[in-house]
Formats: structure tokens, sequence, C-alpha cells
């Protein structure tokens, strides 16, 4: 059983609480959270009171707000109804969609687990897009074979690629995951670190490390970084290579000059999907040199099987402050 709205008395729209219904108790205590903090956290972002009242909730608060966080908790508890938890972050992902409307995006390999919310298998846990630009960026990378995710720090363009990598290739979609930045010096050159040519890429690569170790276990993914099945290199390392039937992602592309973009992106080959993923806010490169992400966004406009998907500070799942970091910023640029 679901749940299920009380039937209003008339003149309802005097009534400044919604009452809602929960069956099942050991649910309800999930959704409420250790010591109610669930609860607590949609009171304080959406700015409505819940009281608890046997196995049903008010929510207290002007119509449209509780009209909102009712929507938010009846998704959050047919969650918890096909055996799913809930994190602080499904919360702040489930007021940030909204109440969920069913959409299917192409492709096999996105499944639905609650009406609406796109999921992303992988081996260790599946992720879920938490705001409706990460949902349309996820749809679209699975629709065309060349996709941009532009935006700020944080707000889960590469997570969210190397996601959908993953889930392709466990799929069978692909055969292999190329994964690439520009070793572009940010401060700290590289000829003055330590070791050989690896170890000193290796470090600027870690975050690429990082995103494929959230989705496979950690011997599954040296495994297939020894057979080549997952490549993770320096983008100058792509020159002269086709790739065929694989998921490639270039991270930091706003790093990369129009000529390393250019050779980039002609290596696609047959049976392949690419992700380009950058932040036109933090270029690395020499003064005067023109940033390839730039210039692909010009140039590539209106390509058939080309999307572009933008994120903002609104999208950022970090910290909250993280958000609120970028924002200052934004408003400091715009203010020369």
């Amino acid at each position: 059983m679901g749940i299920s709205a009380l039937t209003p008395p008339p003149h309802a729209e005097d009534i400044v609480e919604t009452l809602l219904e929960f069956p099942d108790n050991r649910l309800l205590i999930d959704l409420c959270g250790e010591y109610d903090r669930n609860l607590a956290q949609i009171e304080h972002q959406m700015g409505v009171h819940i009281l608890r009242k046997g196995n049903r909730l008010a929510v207290i608060g002007d119509k449209g707000t509780r009209e909102q966080a009712a929507a938010v908790l009846e998704g959050l508890y047919a969650r918890l109804e096909a055996g799913r938890g809930i994190s602080a972050g499904d919360i702040e992902g489930a007021i940030r969609m909204g109440h969920p409307v069913l959409e299917n995006p192409r492709g096999e390999q996105i499944e639905m687990f609650t009406p609406g919310s796109v999921e992303l298998r992988t081996r260790k846990k599946p992720i879920e897009p938490r705001t409706e630009a990460q949902k349309a960026y996820v749809a679209n990378l699975f629709a065309h074979e060349l996709g941009f995710g532009i935006g700020p720090a944080g707000t889960g363009k590469t997570s969210l690629a190397v996601a959908a990598g993953v889930t392709m290739f466990i799929g069978g979609m692909v055969e292999r995951i190329v994964l690439s930045r520009p070793a572009v010096e940010a401060g700290e050159r590289l000829g003055f670190l330590p070791g050989d040519m690896k170890e000193k890429v290796d470090p600027y690569m870690q975050p690429l490390y990082d995103a494929l170790n959230d989705f496979l276990p950690a011997k599954q993914v040296q495994k297939l970084m020894e057979e080549k099945r997952i490549e993770i290199a320096p983008l100058a390392f792509m020159r002269g290579r086709t790739l065929s039937n694989a998921f490639v992602v270039l991270d930091e592309a706003q790093n990369a000059t129009t000529m390393q973009m250019k050779m980039f992106l002609t290596r696609l080959g047959e049976g392949s999907r690419m992700v380009i993923t950058g932040d036109r806010t933090q270029v690395d490169l020499p003064r005067g040199v023109v940033s390839g992400l730039a210039d692909a966004e010009r140039i590539l406009k209106g390509v058939k099987g080309v999307s572009f998907n933008y994120f903002t500070a609104r999208d950022v799942v970090r910290h909250p402050l993280v958000a609120r970091i970028i924002e200052a910023y934004e408003r400091s640029e715009a203010q020369g």
C-alpha cells in the first residue's frame, strides 16, 4: 500500500495543513529519520513545519510550499517502499527535483525505481541526478554520441559522466572506458615534481581515479586497467588513436587548446560515445591562448548528434557552502 492524502473537508482552501497517511510504521520511522532529522531537513530547506500524528504527517505552511513538501515526502516514502535508503543528499535531491513526473529517456541502461527518477546502475551503488539540469544531462548522455557538460565545480558533470560510462560498460553497450584530462600546470610546474612521467601525471589524474573507485570495486578497477579495458591518460596521449566501442570522457576541457580539442573530438570511433566536461571560469591556459572548450561550443552548436548541457551554482551537490562561494565569485566578476 502506498501513501494516501486524507480527503479534505469543505472549505479546505482555508486549512493551513496537509495530512499524509503512511500505512507502514517501520517505513515511516525511516522516513522521519533518527531524532526526526529527515523531517527537520525538509522543514529547514522548504520553510514548512511537519508534525507527526500516529501514522500521519501534518505538513503546515502556505498552500504551494506545503504541497511541494508533501510531494517530497511521498517521493521519499516511495523510495523506501522500493527498498532504498534515504540520506541527506537524497532529501536534497528530492527537494531540488520537486514532485517526480514519469519520464524515460532513451537507453536501456537507465532504470527507474520511482516515477521519473533516473538511476544509473554501477557495481557499488546506484546514482541518481539531483537537479533538473543533471537529469537532462544524463538523458542526453544516452541519447547523443557526443555530449558537453559545462558549469562550475561541484555540479556533478564528471561524476555523472563516469557513472554513465560504468553503466554502459556493465550493460555491454561499450567495451571499454577511456578517461582523459589535459595535463595543464595550474600553479605548480610538473617538471619540478618528483618521479617519472607517470608519477608526475597521476596526481593530476586522481579525480578520475576517485570517480571510478566510487562506482567500481578497487580490485575490479585495477584488473580492468591491467586489461586496458579502462584507461586513464593525459590528453596528449590520445593523439593518433581511434577510440572505437568506448565511452570516452575528457574532463577539465577548458584547459585544452583549440588544436587539442579538435584532435580529441576526431578520435571518436564506431560504437563510441564521448563526453566533454569543463568550467569556463577555471581556465589555466597561458594568457592569450584560446580555450578549446569555448571554441568547440561555438563551432558545434546545432550539429546533429551533439548535445550541450549547462549547470549553475543551483546545481552544486557538494556542501551548500560551495554554491554560495560560486555565487559570490560570480557577483564579484559581474561587478568587474
